[in-house]
């Protein structure tokens, strides 16, 4: 199983809001309603504001024989050398198999300057909290966070490089 890593394309799209929409149905069943988790990914995964993250920000996918299976959306901060990696996710039946990683370790070579990398993870999120804190990233601020009506509980953490 070759995993290739690349820079998203516009007709990569429709792959990338299937692998939104599949993984946060998985990750966030039970710790967010399923019709805050549509009206959410309708907005920000339509084609307009995809085609605006491909202009305003950085973002990787993994392919598997050509098939998208994951994707990580990285944005530049005010401060130079720092970057939020506002979103990565993997199709359900993948992960666990190092493509997180990868994508981590892509967007993270592609600032020489990078001294850190921000985060926002839910703390009902057990796998991605594991997951960042595997890569060492660090609790730096805990939040309650309105979205949608629905209150969650957000941990901000940081990796210094």
């Amino acid at each position: 199983m070759e995993v290739i890593i690349r820079k998203m394309r516009k007709e990569d799209i429709t792959s990338v809001q299937y692998v939104a929409k599949m993984s946060w149905y998985d990750t966030y069943e039970g710790i967010i309603p399923r019709s805050v988790q549509n009206r959410f990914l309708s907005e920000a995964y339509s084609n307009e504001r995809l085609l605006w993250r491909l202009r305003n920000s950085f973002i990787y996918v993994a392919t598997i024989d050509e098939k998208i299976v994951g994707y990580a959306n990285f944005f530049r901060l005010q401060n130079r050398g720092e970057i939020e990696l506002g979103s990565i996710y993997i199709l359900p039946a993948y992960q666990g198999k190092g493509i997180g990683s990868q994508l981590l370790e892509k967007g993270m070579k592609r600032s020489k300057e990078l001294k850190i990398v921000y985060i926002n993870v839910e703390r009902e999120n057990g796998i991605g909290r594991a997951f960042y804190q595997s890569k060492g990233f660090q609790l730096v601020d805990e939040f309650d966070d309105e979205f949608d009506g629905h209150l969650l509980r957000t941990m901000r953490m940081k990796l210094m490089i």
